[in-house]
């Protein structure tokens, strides 16, 4: 028997949510850190600075620095943090929910001086001398976006982020020039580049499970790794598809923060999430035909078998009637008196299975 490995984790339960008032802060996931870790760049087209801390106080010191800062959040198990964060800053409680809450499904919401996104991350963690396994990180996070700030929240340590870091530091690109809107973009542009890239790894699977589906004889454990592909998709699905209504609401926004020469960034976004979620849809309904295509390799196997063994019955039928009509205990059948009987009754058994064996051919059945 082929037991059965299961490669995604649960969903973690959100029923120590239930009957609370709402704006209540609880972590929901299964990312528990001990501490919660700030990393702080502050810069404008001039200047450049970063700093880390586990001392949320830290992340006071920037406002009003006539700076842009970008406070990246590690570590949502430490509600009581994030909630002087949120009251720092004047974010609503039920937002605060939302922050904690990786069962929360993308979406974007405005409130007064800023705007709040809830978004999945999805990408492969990155090994330096190895190759990715085929399983990605999907990781929530949330984006707050004022006038001369940007707040983001994650549950553990790891990004996308470090090619946004790199040019802010380099001061590469129009990055240093623009405001809170332009690093909104660049940080959801990262965010759906790795899209790109786990769904590129699905489209590569689905092609090696194709090749081995037309092998002489594909293993049984084939069955599994197609329904595991099939989950795969569906959750990514989860997690992308509403992607494309956030960012469709963020391109059409009458806010002051989404500067208007910003919105063709946005739009071009959202043009690459259409197309992504197009190639989901198209890979889900690959992924179904995969094991339709396995049950017909199957079919079609059994059908040759049957085929052959239907053609060695047909062949013996005739044969097995002479020699049980010979074989029956009358007294009196003449040809058995006769000295050559035996030899002319093979040969005769013989002649018919050659003429069966030539006519079988001539249909192309054998």
């Amino acid at each position: 028997m082929i037991k059965r490995k299961r490669h995604l984790p649960r969903r973690p339960k959100s029923s120590k949510a239930l009957n609370q008032i709402p704006g209540t802060v609880t972590y929901i996931g299964r990312k528990e850190s001990a501490e919660t870790r700030l990393d702080v760049i502050d810069y404008n087209k001039e200047t450049y600075e970063r700093y880390t801390s586990t001392n949320l106080q830290d992340a006071f010191d920037f406002e009003n620095d006539d700076k842009l800062t970008w406070i990246n959040i590690n570590g949502l198990s430490n509600t009581a943090e994030i909630e002087k964060l949120g009251k720092y800053y004047d974010l609503h409680p039920l937002m605060l929910e939302d922050i904690v809450n990786t069962n929360q499904r993308p979406k974007v919401d405005e409130h007064h001086g800023y705007i709040f996104l809830v978004i999945k991350m999805l990408y492969f963690p990155r090994i330096p001398g190895e190759k990715t396994n085929g399983s990605f990180i999907n990781e929530h996070i949330s984006i707050v976006v004022g006038k001369d700030y940007v707040l983001t929240f994650q549950e553990a340590d790891g990004d996308v982020f470090e090619g946004v870091r790199e040019r802010i530091s380099n001061a590469t690109g129009r990055i240093r020039s623009n405001g809170p809107d332009y690093l909104l973009f660049s940080l959801l542009d990262a965010i759906i580049d790795q899209y790109i890239d786990v769904i590129d790894s699905i489209g590569d699977k689905i092609e090696v499970l194709e090749e081995d589906l037309f092998q002489e004889k594909p293993g049984d454990q084939i069955t599994f790794e197609i329904q595991e592909l099939k989950r795969t998709i569906l959750r990514i699905r989860r997690a992308i598809l509403p992607v494309r209504e956030v960012l469709s609401r963020v391109e059409k926004m009458e806010n002051d923060i989404i500067q208007d020469k910003t919105r063709n960034y946005f739009r071009d976004l959202y043009d690459h999430i259409i197309q992504v979620t197009e190639n989901i849809d198209i890979y889900r309904e690959m992924t179904w035909g995969l094991m339709d295509m396995y049950m017909t390799t199957l079919s079609n196997k059994m059908n040759e078998v049957m085929k052959v063994l239907t053609i060695m019955a047909s062949i013996f039928i005739p044969l097995t009637f002479i020699a049980g009509l010979y074989g029956m205990n009358f007294e009196y059948m003449p040809e058995l008196e006769w000295r050559y009987s035996y030899y002319v009754l093979l040969f005769v058994m013989l002649l018919l299975f050659i003429l069966m064996i030539i006519y079988f051919r001539r249909k192309k059945w054998l």
